[in-house]
């Protein structure tokens, strides 16, 4: 059987329809949070009808127009990713993917998407892979984001769900825009050191109704990453969940409001599988009502990991 292991604690399998009877469960526990944005979870009410979801996916892979792969976390099932259309001929293929909430806030469906982009284009040479997700589903939306989409634009009225027409965005990536984890070359290694750093600056944003993505922070560390903040007297030493608790707080309960930052300016130096960087950015934003425009510089440290470069450690100092 097919694995892929995603961090020390889970895995990417292939689902097949012998699992059923733990697919069927999982999609229970997940039917509140499924269920709002896509038919998902309607395909799957009873063991007969989880059955004949995952036979579907069977019989497409076998035509290689399909596949679908679970991710088990500590031995249970708690989401999944698919090739929801698979077109060879034409090159171009869409990922989706589906969670419980017991599997959030870890970067595994990002991480799995990735496993399975980097397959479409090194493996079978497609050239473009897609990502559709209704306009209201921001979670969905950020993965787009987080796995460095462009956003193609949007289908209005296109889909029914539950009565309801809603418009679809559509987001996708190109062969060669996508970095490859077989490149070892510098330039490829700057083009992912580049869209990390633009993951993390904009997983603060919250402008125009857009909700912070504070849990792509996890995905473009390593788990044990630190972040410190230059502030008076003493450096304030962060782990990741330190830092992200009181940002998230102050970025959805109106203390920041219409806050975005951004690079202005990066020097970047990669030595084999370690890198360093040092940026300077500008941010703005209301704190507590009043409009505010600042910046300051940060230098970040980067690691080549099996699972691609990740962040080690960043520190920033605001500019007075």
């Amino acid at each position: 059987m097919f694995t892929l292991p995603l961090g020390d604690r889970a895995q990417l399998r292939t689902l097949e329809p012998w699992q059923a009877p733990e697919f069927l469960a999982h999609i229970d526990r997940a039917r509140p949070t499924v269920d709002p944005w896509i038919p998902w979870a309607s395909l799957s009410t009873d063991l007969a009808s989880a059955t004949a979801t995952l036979q579907g996916y069977a019989d497409r892979w076998a035509a290689d127009g399909g596949r679908i792969y679970g991710i088990w976390l500590e031995g249970t099932l708690v989401g999944g990713v698919m090739f929801s259309r698979f077109d060879a001929a034409a090159g171009v293929c869409e990922v989706g993917c589906w969670l419980e909430p017991a599997g959030e806030g870890q970067g595994l469906v990002t991480r799995a998407c990735r496993a399975l982009i980097d397959w479409a284009f090194a493996e079978r040479g497609m050239s473009r892979v897609e990502w559709r997700a209704s306009s209201g589903n921001a979670r969905s939306i950020a993965v787009a984001r987080r796995l460095g989409m462009s956003r193609d634009g949007v289908l209005r009225r296109h889909a029914v769900h539950r009565g309801r027409r809603c418009d679809i965005e559509v987001w996708s990536v190109l062969a060669e825009e996508w970095p490859t984890a077989g490149d070892g070359s510098e330039a490829a290694a700057r083009a992912e050191l580049d869209r990390l750093m633009g993951v993390f600056v904009g997983a603060f944003t919250n402008t125009g109704g857009r909700r912070p993505d504070l849990d792509a922070i996890r995905d473009v560390f390593v788990p044990e990453g630190r972040i410190i903040a230059n502030v008076g007297d003493e450096p304030v030493i962060y782990d990741l969940d330190g830092f992200i608790a009181p940002r998230r707080k102050m970025l959805t309960d109106g203390t920041l409001t219409e806050f975005s930052e951004w690079e202005v300016a990066e020097r970047t130096e990669v030595f084999g599988s370690v890198a360093h960087r040092f940026s300077e950015y500008r941010k703005s934003g209301y704190h507590r009502g009043e409009w505010f425009e600042g910046g300051g510089h940060k230098t970040t440290q980067f690691l080549r990991t099996p699972a691609g470069w990740r962040m080690s450690s960043l520190a920033w100092d605001d500019t007075p």
